[in-house]
């Protein structure tokens, strides 16, 4: 991911004689529910460069999944297109790509065009016993881990603990007067 991540950066910078970081964090993997939240998520990554302002339509970002989806490859098959179609529900996959250009669309449409820090930071996403199953696979690495409901799913998630409070108010030890100046002729 990180190789992959990286060229694909550099190549749009160079192309559009940019500079700076092009992805805004680093990879995150989330464990997802198939079905609905499975699918929920797929749009979410197609509409990754509209958000971005990058395209007006995730069919003319030519390296995402929208155009995976809607033109299967024969060759360089990134996308197990039976699967998909078994994890989404659906009988045969021409009615997946029609549900799925549909959805793409409505969320075109939609003005609101955020972030989810559902898609992005959670550790897993679904239902609240697809949730607590993931949470209890993880045995040692689920301490401190906390389940959180949203508005239609559940998520389990990193306790967020701000950055100062692990501090003390009081910072004696680097007030001036602790200060020590170095003299080499010591």
């Amino acid at each position: 991911m990180h190789l992959s991540a990286g060229r694909t950066g550099q190549e749009y910078n160079q192309r559009k004689k940019r500079k700076g970081a092009f992805w805004e964090d680093r990879y995150h993997a989330t464990v997802i529910e198939d079905g609905e939240h499975l699918l929920r998520c797929i749009v979410y990554i197609d509409m990754n460069m509209v958000r971005a302002g990058v395209v007006d339509h995730p069919e003319q970002w030519l390296h995402g999944g929208y155009n995976e989806i809607q033109t299967p490859r024969r060759k360089c098959i990134l996308i197990n297109y039976d699967t998909l179609k078994q994890l989404s529900g659906f009988h045969d996959y021409a009615s997946f790509q029609t549900a799925h250009r549909r959805w793409v669309n409505t969320a075109i449409t939609k003005a609101d065009r955020h972030r989810e820090s559902l898609w992005t930071q959670a550790i897993a996403v679904g239902s609240e016993s697809f949730v607590t199953t993931v949470k209890n696979q993880m045995h040692f690495l689920a301490i401190g881990r906390r389940i959180r409901q949203s508005k239609d799913c559940c998520e389990l998630r990193d306790v967020v603990i701000p950055y100062n409070c692990h501090f003390e108010t009081q910072k004696g030890d680097i007030a001036p007067e602790n200060t020590r100046f170095f003299d080499e002729n010591i």
